[in-house]
């Protein structure tokens, strides 16, 4: 039995676009193309230096870094460390900023996700004039909240507990407003409806239902208290006064004598602090982005 083979059917050109744009304005379209990603590779370079030049300067004596600028990294990285933990005890510090960090990001959630929700969906009485406060309230320096802030924390017997760093997370104006717009554009009201309609109360909608999709938002918002809380420099440094409960930052500092300032242990201490935010950008990266991307096609 002999077999015949058909001609292949040729399948039609696909048409792609731009096949039809004239040579030189494919030509001009690619150079203008490259000419973007080259600027964009400079600014890449550009903002990634400084940061490599920080790991690098971290493996250097106090001397060299002092006195030179290079970016090959040296051999002091251990020497570096065990100078710094003579001066300060970091993983102390390190647990101290974690737990300031982790508590206050969850209660800034939360929080936040339920006063934008109840702003955004709910009507009552004196709304736009709450929210016109709250709005309001984003405007003053957090430098001017100091002095009735240390005022509050001592009347209440706070101070030198990580409780004042906490607690005011509780209220967070930006959390709000900024939860406030996300349930704008991703909570529809018919699904509300018709869980009320079911017999679901308010906070088991919250809980099950505005949470969840409130997800971009929520890990966008999330990155941002964290790198706060875990930054934040003035408020441990006056309201807590034992050395031992320092957080991080405030312990890195404290290798800065009156004198003289020992850069290498400096630098490494730095370099230690650095690693949850990348850490934490790493993790919820992929939700920020497409929070941004879903908020700007909105917007």
């Amino acid at each position: 039995m002999t077999t015949t083979s058909l001609p292949s059917a040729r399948r039609p050109e696909q048409h792609r676009p731009g096949d039809d744009w004239p040579r030189e304005r494919r030509a001009r379209r690619l150079v203008s193309r490259f000419l973007v990603y080259l600027l964009l590779l400079v600014v890449a370079v550009g903002c990634l230096i400084p940061f490599y030049g920080m790991l690098v300067d971290a493996t250097h004596s106090s001397l060299f870094i002092a006195s030179k600028f290079t970016l090959v990294p040296g051999g002091d990285l251990a020497s570096n460390y065990h100078r710094l933990m003579s001066f300060i005890n970091i993983w102390q510090g390190f647990a101290h900023s974690v737990i300031v960090a982790v508590l206050t990001t969850a209660l800034t959630l939360y929080f936040s996700a339920l006063g934008g929700y109840a702003f955004s969906r709910h009507r009552f009485r004196g709304q736009n004039i709450l929210f016109g406060v709250v709005v309001a309230s984003m405007m003053v320096p957090g430098e001017l909240e100091i002095v009735g802030m240390f005022k509050l924390t001592m009347s209440l017997h706070l101070l030198n507990t990580y409780w004042p760093l906490i607690l005011p997370a509780m209220a967070n104006a930006f959390g709000i407003f900024f939860m406030k717009q996300m349930c704008d554009t991703l909570i529809p009201v018919e699904i509300l409806a018709a869980a009320r309609v079911d017999g679901a109360r308010e906070l088991t909608i919250f809980h099950r239902i505005v949470l969840p999709m409130l997800g971009p938002g929520v890990a966008t918002l999330g990155v941002f208290v964290f790198i706060s809380a875990w930054n934040s420099f003035l408020l441990p440094l006056i309201l807590i006064f034992d050395d031992s409960k320092q957080t991080l930052p405030v312990m890195v500092e404290l290798t800065q004598g009156q004198f003289n300032t020992d850069y290498g242990a400096q630098y490494v201490g730095v370099m230690i602090s650095i690693v949850p935010i990348l850490a934490v950008f790493a993790v919820a990266s992929k939700k920020i982005i497409s929070g941004v991307s879903f908020g700007g096609l909105k917007g």
